[in-house]
């Protein structure tokens, strides 16, 4: 069973493109935080075969077992808790090029690239509300590419290259913020055409989407 997050807003604004510098001394990373940094730790451990499932950017139990596993076989404290030496033995180079950043921010541009940056949080939102519910995939990545599920994967809008502004997007959403109340449904009532997606409940209207659950 997913475990939902507890909603906590990053301090630290990152810029640029998805290649980012980390500060190994900015970093205390613990069970039960969601953020981008988690994100990028997943990424990491995977590359290092300790992370075995796909990224959510929430530090679960899985996510612990990984760091401690990995602080065991390189001389670290086994802890479980990622501080500035585990981040520095996991990415000496300190630079980090994260994945699900950069389809979180592809997918916003793709679908909401017009709407306000509320509202591009908001289907960010959306998409790591799905990863925490179990009637979804349990990862950004597949939760995005779930056949199906989103217009511009199907009509081939996805492949552009994200603006600034929904990579701005995307970090807060990866960093918790959430406007959509917890949605897991989007449509834009102008053009929708499903009667399922119009007969569910609405929560909040962004701009041109309405969100529901």
């Amino acid at each position: 069973m997913k475990k939902l997050p507890a909603l906590l807003i990053s301090c630290a604004c990152l810029f640029g493109t998805a290649t980012v510098a980390t500060p190994a001394h900015a970093l205390m990373l613990t069970q039960g935080m969601q953020n981008e940094q988690v994100s990028q730790v997943q990424e990491q451990l995977a590359s290092r075969g300790y992370f075995h499932v796909g990224v959510t950017g929430y530090y679960g139990q899985i996510t612990s077992k990984a760091v401690k596993n990995f602080q065991r076989d390189h001389g670290l404290t086994a802890d479980g808790v990622v501080g500035p030496a585990t981040m520095k033995r996991l990415n000496p180079s300190g630079k980090v090029n994260n994945h699900s950043l950069n389809m979180l921010a592809k997918i916003i541009y793709a679908e909401a690239r017009g709407e306000s940056f509320r509202g591009q949080v908001a289907v960010g939102a959306v998409v790591l509300n799905r990863v925490q519910s179990n009637q979804f995939p349990n990862s950004i990545s597949a939760v995005i590419l779930q056949p199906g599920q989103f217009t511009a994967v199907q009509d081939g809008q996805y492949g552009m290259r994200p603006n600034q502004r929904a990579y701005d997007a995307a970090r807060q959403a990866l960093n918790g913020v959430d406007p959509t109340n917890g949605s897991l449904y989007y449509y834009n009532p102008k053009i929708a055409t499903s009667s399922w997606s119009i007969a569910r409940p609405k929560v909040i209207s962004l701009g041109q989407h309405t969100f529901t659950n």
